[in-house]
């Protein structure tokens, strides 16, 4: 590591370091220069003496400089630069100290390795060798100028004032070597000390951003996951399973999992039970049945052991429909298919029939009773002509021919030709549209279509009630709504079927019709419970409205959040 790295090292974190620099420069201080006070105190030495006054004045000073390096820390921007005085402010008191207690017969020279030592953790390389090169030409200079004489002796002062010039040279020999090994020593150690935190710090990083990825994928995640301890108690719940369950963690944390999903099997006999693929049936917070697919792994350590069960789950309510929706669009076809050659092939012998007996009948050769007999003949073969008829537009439907089409206006005419049927008689029709709704659908086909769910409306309510016609132009859909039981649980999924009917009258081509008339347009048709009772069939189209305006209501309105579908089959 350069020097100018470990600069940047030392900005960086410098604070702390400082910090306990300083508390250990005030903690030696006191240790060597108090305990030099006490020593010429014990010694008999006068407390006035001139070597006490300077040990004072070295001790008050140490202390006054320590403070002042204290109050500048937070205060300097240029850290490197205050380190640096206070190496060179420890140099001088070392020296100092080494002089004061006797030179070359000192024990404190020891003084310069701590500060070298202490240089080691701020500085580079270059600037240890400075410090332990500084350290060697002061305590050098000094045993020199001890050697020659020229240092001025203090009255007190245990100062040996002949040495041999032999041990001078040995005692800067040795300072010399042990002072550069300890820069050499102190600068590798530290070096891998930092090497060290560097490294752990990246592991450190690189644990967080792990952290943070896993939270994540854990958080974007489409599937929800949960995790079971051994007494099967939820101890985790992301948030893909808060959004499909409407559950959130602070409410199930700790709770039985049975009590949230009471048709999963987690546990065979006391063990985990493994499942590759399974489904269950699930109600969510808000009440909302719900079919869930789910699979489950055993949670295991590095040690491989067992800390619990992860569980992910996936919300299969929608895609159930679709296969719903997918085998009836597969059992239509099949009859449909079927049901054009049928309807061919009966047509024609039909007609025969009917027009022979029109032929009988024009003679006059029979009597009141044969008539009779002809007529019920030729009605039942009309009856029969029209259910052909109805069977090919639900087995073969033209291409739908679109047009711009004013539903709003098409949903009038159907209010006012219901008016004057009698089967509406105590069936009050109600509004819920605004005016001038256009849209690109084949005019003929939507009205068939909506004739047939206002018949199917009405054979539902059985007696006085009430029939909506609406439009929400934001989800581009049309909806006719009625008041009667609603649809039985064990026929929702038949009542598209062709020929299911509940009434003895019906042939079941009705809401088949309408299913293949809207399929044709792109769209589909669905239904729902309406609270209070009744049921709402629901018309999607991919087409927009093209034109809004106010909302007119006749009757009283219902509003196109009520749940709702159709009841009558047939």
């Amino acid at each position: 590591m350069t020097a100018r790295s470990t600069n940047v090292h030392t900005e960086t974190f410098s604070h702390n370091q400082i910090i306990w620099y300083l508390f250990c420069r005030v903690l030696v201080i006191t240790l060597f220069l108090g305990g030099t006070i006490v020593y010429h105190l014990r010694g008999g030495v006068e407390s006035l003496h001139p070597v006490l006054a300077l040990l004072y004045f070295l001790f008050g000073v140490s202390f006054f400089q320590a403070l002042v390096s204290a109050f500048l820390l937070f205060r300097v921007q240029k850290i490197k630069w205050l380190v640096q005085v206070q190496i060179a402010w420890d140099l001088l008191i070392a020296t100092l100290l080494i002089y004061m207690s006797g030179g070359i017969a000192s024990h404190f020279s020891f003084l310069f390795i701590l500060i070298i030592a202490c240089a080691s953790i701020f500085f580079g390389r270059r600037e240890i060798f400075v410090v332990a090169a500084a350290s060697i030409i002061l305590y050098g200079s000094l045993l020199d100028l001890q050697y020659y004489g020229y240092l001025p002796l203090l009255k007190g002062l245990d100062f040996p004032l002949q040495i041999d010039g032999r041990e001078v040279f040995f005692a800067v020999f040795i300072h010399f070597i042990a002072f550069l090994s300890t820069a050499f020593l102190s600068y590798q150690l530290v070096e891998k000390l930092r090497k060290s935190e560097m490294a752990l710090r990246k592991r450190q990083i690189d644990y967080r951003e792990l952290e943070n990825l896993n939270n994540a994928i854990l958080l974007n995640i489409t599937s929800g996951l949960m995790i079971l301890d051994s007494e099967g108690k939820i101890q985790s719940f992301n948030h893909s399973a808060e959004r499909i369950t409407g559950y959130c963690l602070e409410d199930l944390f700790d709770r039985d999992f049975r009590d949230i999903f009471p048709k999963m099997v987690a546990f065979r006999s006391d063990n985990f039970r493994i499942v590759e693929r399974d489904e269950c049936s699930f109600v969510d917070q808000e009440g909302n049945a719900k079919i869930i697919g789910y699979s489950s792994s055993l949670l295991q350590n590095s040690e491989d052991g067992i800390l619990g069960l992860l569980i992910s789950f996936q919300d299969l309510t929608r895609i159930k429909e679709m296969e719903d929706k997918l085998k009836r669009s597969d059992r239509l076809a099949a009859v449909g298919q079927m049901a054009s050659g049928m309807a061919h092939e009966i047509r024609n012998p039909l007609a025969s029939i009917s027009g022979s007996v029109q032929l009988l009948m024009e003679e006059g050769r029979f009597s009141d009773e044969e008539t009779h007999l002809m007529k019920i003949v030729l009605r039942e073969a009309d009856r029969l002509s029209r259910l052909l008829t109805d069977f090919l537009v639900f087995a073969r439907p033209a291409p739908p021919n679109n047009s711009e089409v004013d539903v709003s206006g098409m949903l009038d005419e159907l209010a006012e030709m219901v008016a004057a049927d009698t089967r509406f008689s105590k069936v009050r029709i109600q509004k819920s549209y605004p005016r001038d709704c256009l849209m690109l659908v084949d005019g003929q086909q939507i009205r068939q279509a909506l004739w047939n769910l206002v018949i199917n409306a009405a054979e539902a309510i059985s007696g006085a009630g009430k029939i909506c016609l609406g439009i929400d132009q934001e989800t581009s859909t049309i909806f006719v709504e009625d008041s009667g039981p609603g649809i039985p649980e064990d026929i929702r999924g038949k009542i598209f079927d062709p020929f299911f009917t509940t009434k003895d009258k019906g042939s079941g081509l009705g809401l088949a019709t309408v299913y293949t008339i809207v399929e044709q347009h792109g769209g589909s048709v669905d239904f729902k419970d309406v609270k209070g009772g009744g049921t709402r069939l629901i018309i999607f189209l991919p087409q927009a409205f093209t034109k809004e305006s106010t909302v007119e209501e006749k009757g009283v309105f219902i509003p196109n959040e009520t749940l709702s579908s159709v009841v009558g089959v047939g």
